[in-house]
């Protein structure tokens, strides 16, 4: 089977790529650097050729919320355009958990258009919504030190909950919904723990030997949204990643000694 992953290049779309190639199936990746461009859409329409099923995996360059928009909408267009005249049978397209709750963040508001896009384009669908990476916890708390207010380096973040998966476990999930039939909706998928944004945030430091401390506080926000305590959780059933965070811990490049 022919399948067009984009973002075929990054964090998990390599990984996605890897999967399904192994299983057997006919990748393209697409990329700007293998000549493929999804904002302007040169190399698309020849790309979709003979392709079934598109994965879906690119993302802003920028979170300035004009720009997120910007690229969400032209992507959305360009590629759900050039399924449609190819006949794809399943647009997969990766998304965040609670994104219809977090539309006070510019971020968020492109991934509801990209949603949007999709569901309304008439070509099946699955979307999938994910919880927040492990990988992207440093970024999180980086976030949180640029806006402190210097008292004595107290980070602060959100109490809400959170249940993070590995980006391995991402792929493994990527890969096998792409080869199901469409779901027409939203499936979720999850890390194997749940607990406080603040409290796991404090464990990243500690194993990692980093001094600074945190400050849970529930009006803190994420990007730009502040949190219930469930925005960021499945809140039905969700298929839950293999990894859980001390597991993950060990096994990346953040805490070579924890």
């Amino acid at each position: 089977m022919k399948i067009l992953v984009i973002g075929g290049t990054g964090r998990i779309g390599s990984k996605v790529v890897e999967r399904l190639r192994a299983a057997g199936h006919d990748i393209v990746v697409a990329a700007p650097s293998t000549g493929i461009d999804i904002l302007t859409g040169a190399g698309l329409a020849e790309a979709m050729v003979g392709t079934e099923v598109v994965v879906d995996l690119a993302n802003s360059p920028s979170f300035e919320d004009a720009a997120v928009l910007a690229f969400f909408q032209a992507a959305g267009r360009n590629v759900l355009g050039a399924e449609a005249v190819a006949g794809v049978s399943h647009h997969v397209a990766l998304s965040v958990v609670g994104t219809d709750k977090l539309a006070a963040s510019g971020y968020f508001r492109g991934k509801i258009v990209q949603e949007k896009l999709i569901r309304e384009s008439g070509i099946p669908y699955t979307i999938i919504h994910s919880t927040q990476f492990f990988e992207f916890l440093p970024g999180i708390i980086q976030s949180a030190a640029q806006q402190s207010n210097g008292e004595g380096q107290a980070l602060r973040l959100p109490t809400a909950l959170v249940q993070p998966i590995a980006a391995e476990d991402v792929a493994e999930a990527v890969a096998r919904i792409a080869l199901q039939p469409a779901a027409n909706g939203v499936v979720e998928i999850a890390g194997p723990e749940r607990e406080s944004m603040a409290t796991l945030a404090q464990r990243y430091l500690q194993l990692t030997q980093d001094p600074r401390r945190v400050v849970g506080d529930a009006t803190a926000p994420y990007f730009g949204a502040t949190l219930q305590d469930d925005t960021l959780v499945p809140v039905g059933p969700a298929w839950k990643g293999a990894l859980g965070f001390e597991q993950w811990l060990q096994q990346s490049q953040a805490a070579p000694h924890a």
